[in-house]
């Protein structure tokens, strides 16, 4: 196909085909948890309540997650994939009935938050593992990070903002039964495609050995390691906007489910600025500095949000979070999946999506009890204090990391063998 090459991944066809389907897709599932978290705080009026459903909705990914990466090292990605995300439209109908007929209870909305968060924790990691088989040029693997990363803030923009009205107009029913019928978008697509499967990997260890293993590369690599490290404090910090919002959005601003939506689309709407800024790039060097600049753009954002008692200040400062939170995560992946060998993909993929979609949980149950006891904006103003030490101690970091990152570039033809080339 002939498309710009900010979109040169989209020429292949299998990526082009998964792309669509996982569209549609996430558009429903954004507005399936911004309808989660309203309904947590609409039962309960608590923001302790909503920071558990959080937490629910999220600890999988600690535990489940690297045996995940593990096993999608070892099984076809797409049959894992089918599955789970089959299930997961089962999930989404179970919630839309039991909310529709007025069956749902904190409790139960706590199971089926675990339930998804178990099947999330299973999907993530495998998704992205699953690019390199959809990508016959490897060169065009970051372009179809970036676009997966444009994909996700895409519809993190309109979801919640559709989210939010449906809310509004029908409650929270109608966005579960939408999710629910969305995910048959991916499932026709995922089942039209035919991924490069490589040649077969003689299994000669446990997955237990092979889980080892991985997390043993992934914690001892001198590059792997800080950038996980790095993006796990950050999500941790950052996170949590989530589960405050819609205490802030009653309590400070008085307003109800729409601006609660339009609060997390500017997010969204950060988010995607950033990607399509990311996707633009011919290379992956020069993001270790990206990185950086994404971090601090996250701390700026939440602290300004948490200060701000104007709507369109707090539009501008929520945009900033979004582009600094999604920026770094999309770069911290793309570095990694351009170092990494295929035999440990899934596993250091599954480090990844542990520290930063794992710390998440964490981030949303402290920062639901501080706010009980602080209030949730100044609760958000001591996450923007983390996330700033967090991206402080990453840039007196950063020059050892250009450092340890140069030779693998190097090996891998990233940057020529050049007096000069230091742009990592």
């Amino acid at each position: 196909m002939t498309l710009p090459n900010s979109l040169r991944s989209l020429r292949h066809q299998n990526f082009r085909r998964y792309y669509v389907g996982q569209t549609v897709s996430l558009l429903g599932s954004w507005m399936q948890s911004t309808a989660v978290m309203w309904l947590a705080y609409r039962l309960t009026g608590s923001t302790a309540a909503t920071g558990m459903i959080g937490f629910l909705a999220m600890v999988p990914y600690i535990f489940i997650t690297p045996l995940a990466g593990a096993l999608s090292d070892r099984v076809s990605r797409q049959k894992v994939l089918l599955t789970v995300l089959s299930l997961s439209a089962i999930n989404a109908t179970a919630l839309a009935g039991l909310t529709y007929t007025q069956h749902i209870t904190i409790e139960v909305l706590g199971v089926l938050a675990l339930l998804q968060g178990i099947l999330n924790s299973i999907e993530v990691p495998t998704r992205h593992a699953f690019f390199v088989q959809l990508i016959e040029n490897k060169e065009d693997l970051p372009n179809a990070i970036a676009l997966n990363s444009i994909n996700i803030n895409s519809t993190r923009l309109m979801g919640p903002a559709i989210g939010g009205l449906l809310i509004a107009a029908l409650g929270e029913a109608a966005c579960f039964a939408v999710n629910s019928i969305s995910f048959l978008a991916v499932l026709i697509q995922l089942r039209r495609i035919s991924p490069n499967e490589g040649v077969p990997k003689a299994i000669t260890t446990g997955l237990f050995t092979d889980l080892v293993e991985g997390w043993r590369f992934g914690l001892t690599h001198p590059v792997i390691c800080p950038l996980v490290v790095t993006l796990g404090a950050i999500s941790f910090a950052v996170s949590p906007y989530t589960v405050l919002m819609p205490a802030i959005v009653v309590q400070t601003f008085g307003k109800g489910a729409e601006l609660n939506g339009l609060f997390i689309s500017c997010v969204g709407l950060g988010a995607l600025t950033g990607a399509i800024l990311l996707a633009r790039r011919p290379s992956v060097r020069g993001l270790t500095g990206w990185l950086w600049m994404t971090g601090s753009l996250a701390a700026i954002g939440i602290i300004g949000f948490s200060l701000s008692r104007s709507e369109w200040l707090s539009f501008l400062f929520m945009a900033l979070t979004g582009m600094g939170i999604m920026g770094t995560s999309a770069t911290v992946n793309t570095i990694l999946q351009s170092i990494i060998e295929d035999d440990m993909r899934g596993r250091v993929v599954s480090i990844y999506t542990t520290f930063f979609v794992g710390a998440a949980p964490l981030g949303h149950l402290a920062a639901g009890w501080l706010a009980e006891r602080i209030g949730a904006p100044r609760t958000f103003t001591v996450c923007g204090v983390v996330c700033a030490i967090a991206v402080t101690s990453y840039a007196f970091y950063l020059p050892r990391l250009r450092a340890q990152l140069r030779p693998i570039y190097l090996k891998r033809g990233i940057i020529p063998t050049t007096p000069g080339a230091t742009d990592q």
